[in-house]
């Protein structure tokens, strides 16, 4: 068994789901090349997330796909920053406060993409606004690396020190995050009542399924948007290639590991509705490069909460990436029957539990940076897409297991339990030959836009690309099998 198949068993056992068949796992050559076994992580939950979308099929009625791996998509996919083009361009994937930075003792990694990180981590360093590339190394170089790390987090910045492999294995934090199922679901004792599973002896229920068998109803659908109020309408049956047409999903994710998830679940038929808060810009290219196949609104829920919670009352799934706690403290319930899947830094257990952290930020605190460099990187932000496919595969299967109970579910991920998942696997590989870039033939374009294909072999492209970012309106839409501005 390779590392990959091993990933999707330890998916389905913590799940505690049927052993799906071993995948054909391609060899990479040298695509994603690392120390650790970072092929094995993109391969293994692309396949863990083809074999969760083969058991919607069946719970349908409908033909199954073999789960096809191509060495060349899956590496594209895991590194599409490095493919993505607007009018022949790269981005600037990372801000000039964003990165390794010596200090007194040591090394930090920060992230400070988004300008309110950035006026945060300038705050908890008391630099001024206006300060620069050389003011900010200069400061940092003068502190401990402990001591930026708490001034970080004291203020809700993001840093980490860089720690060494077995310093967060013996570490709190550390111990927790190799604790537990890669994924958890927790199926919740709240039954949506207009849930009905579907009757396996017939294909009766193939017409009806977006509607009975897991798909949401609510009071608020627009008629391809011609006001609020309408009756719900009935969505087109799924098929083989978009098993979860009728699944309504609320995406309140940003970068990277909750954009991924819910791209996949629209890729596979489902409605995808990105609520964005308007206080709080995206990153141009980031959206462009992750939000394919979806719908995006600019909603407030500080100041607009009713309106969430209508469309929440009418959506099958909502996906966040926010701290643990977050949406609750912000009131918002979820209602029965609803699967609430989340993806955080640090998990739901441990003390860190209330930080915030990307990628990069847990490569750097986990170990992983001083493995791959002095300090160094994973050639793809794998904990990030990783992490994303799995959070589809469990909401894919949290669906099924709601269409035998009606229950609700909670799935979580976090991006340092996949860490600990990568830094324990089989087969590192100090002495590895440099990493090949992606193949640019593993592309798609749209206008003035380049972007990875699908991870997926067996599509060809997304059904739509990102759509003008907050072009539509905060309500359902009936069944788009295109993209609807409203």
């Amino acid at each position: 068994m390779t590392t990959a198949q091993q990933l999707v068993h330890a998916y389905e056992t913590g799940l505690e789901l049927p052993l799906s068949g071993d995948a054909d796992v391609p060899d990479p050559d040298a695509r994603l090349a690392a120390t650790l076994p970072v092929w094995a992580l993109a391969a293994g939950s692309v396949a863990a997330a083809s074999a969760a979308a083969n058991r919607v099929r069946v719970a349908h009625g409908l033909s199954i796909r073999p789960v096809r791996l191509d060495a060349d998509r899956v590496s594209a996919a895991f590194s599409s920053e490095r493919l993505f083009r607007r009018d022949g361009s790269a981005p600037s994937v990372f801000a000039e406060f964003s990165g390794f930075f010596r200090t007194a003792d040591g090394w930090v990694r920060t992230h400070a993409n988004y300008p309110h990180h950035r006026e945060r981590i300038l705050r908890a360093l008391e630099l001024s606004a206006d300060s620069d590339a050389a003011g900010f190394s200069a400061r940092l170089s003068t502190m401990k690396a402990t001591e930026v790390e708490d001034a970080a987090v004291a203020i809700g910045a993001i840093v980490a020190r860089v720690r060494t492999e077995q310093e967060w294995a013996n570490s709190s934090m550390g111990r927790a995050a190799a604790a537990g199922p890669l994924v958890t679901m927790d199926v919740r004792e709240d039954r949506r009542h207009t849930t009905a599973a579907p009757d396996r002896a017939s294909d009766d229920h193939r017409s009806t399924a977006g509607t009975a068998w897991v798909a949401g109803h609510g009071p608020r659908v627009s008629d391809q948007g011609r006001g609020l109020g309408a009756a719900p309408v009935a969505s087109a049956a799924p098929t083989t290639d978009r098993p979860l047409t009728g699944i309504r999903v609320l995406d309140l994710t940003r970068v990277l590991a909750g954009p991924v998830a819910t791209r996949t679940l629209a890729l596979l038929g489902a409605d995808v509705l990105r609520i964005d808060p308007p206080h709080l810009p995206e990153i141009d290219w980031q959206f462009a490069d992750t939000c394919q196949g979806k719908r995006s609104t600019l909603l407030d829920l500080r100041t607009d909460l009713a309106t969430f919670e209508d469309l929440l009352t009418a959506a099958d799934v909502l996906v966040t990436g926010y701290r643990p706690g977050a949406l609750a403290a912000a009131g918002v319930h979820v209602g029965p029957g609803v699967i609430e899947a989340s993806v955080s830094a640090w998990g739901a257990s441990g003390p860190w539990g209330d930080r915030r952290g990307f990628d990069s930020i847990v490569q750097a605190a986990s170990g992983i940076s001083l493995l791959e460099g002095h300090p160094g990187t994973l050639p793809a932000q794998a904990l990030d897409h990783g992490s994303g496919y799995l959070l589809a595969a469990g909401v894919m299967d949290a669906l099924v297991t709601r269409a035998n109970d009606g229950f609700g579910a909670t799935v979580r991920v976090s991006l340092a339990r996949t860490a600990s998942w990568l830094l324990a696997a089989e087969g590192r590989t100090p002495d590895h030959p440099a990493t090949t870039p992606p193949d640019p033939a593993a592309t798609v374009a749209h206008g003035e836009s380049v972007t990875a294909a699908p991870a997926f072999a067996e599509y060809d492209d997304y059904r739509w690309p990102a759509p003008p970012y907050g072009s539509a309106q905060p309500f359902w839409v009936a069944a788009p099998d295109h993209y609807h501005p409203a």
